[in-house]
């Protein structure tokens, strides 16, 4: 399935957080939403890149939007992985990757020569009317938390 891109609906979901509680992003109507894929919990580039939205955590929220991060691992890992971290935000299980497809962030990976299916590095900005506000179809971990707020600071004032 193709990504969703600027303009389009953003897919619905509903994924159980670390407590089983589940979150739907209709839910989040009125509100922005940064929806966040990553493949592992507790590896080093998702490590670096859920950090860097641990920290800029109070003005993202600030700016009336939350972060959903959503990867394959089960409630355990994420429970594991907030904790160590100090995670504040969401961490969603897509054990399924039901989601992930819906998003077009699970494909095809190369590494180390070996071929294989897995959650392709992506985010979205989703807008209080529910459509894709900003997408980023591939992500570098380092640094992405900060184009992500200046994106959702640039939506909010347009």
């Amino acid at each position: 399935m193709s990504m969703p891109t600027v303009g389009e609906v953003a897919p619905d979901f509903a994924l159980p957080d670390e407590h089983g509680t589940v979150h739907r992003l209709a839910d989040r109507r009125g509100s922005w939403t940064v929806v966040y894929f990553y493949p592992k919990d507790d590896t080093p580039g998702c490590t670096t890149e859920a950090c860097q939205f641990r920290d800029l955590h109070a003005e993202i929220g600030g700016l009336d939007a939350e972060v959903w991060g959503i990867s394959p691992d089960g409630s355990g890992s994420h429970a594991s992985f907030r904790a160590k971290f100090g995670l504040p935000f969401t961490l969603l299980s897509d054990e399924d990757h039901a989601a992930a497809e819906r998003y077009g962030a699970w494909g095809e990976k190369r590494n180390y020569g070996r071929t294989y299916f897995g959650i392709v590095r992506s985010s979205w900005l989703v807008g209080p009317d529910g459509r894709v506000a900003a997408a980023w179809p591939s992500v570098t971990a380092d640094g992405h938390a900060a184009q992500v707020l200046t994106a959702l600071k640039a939506a909010r004032a347009g």
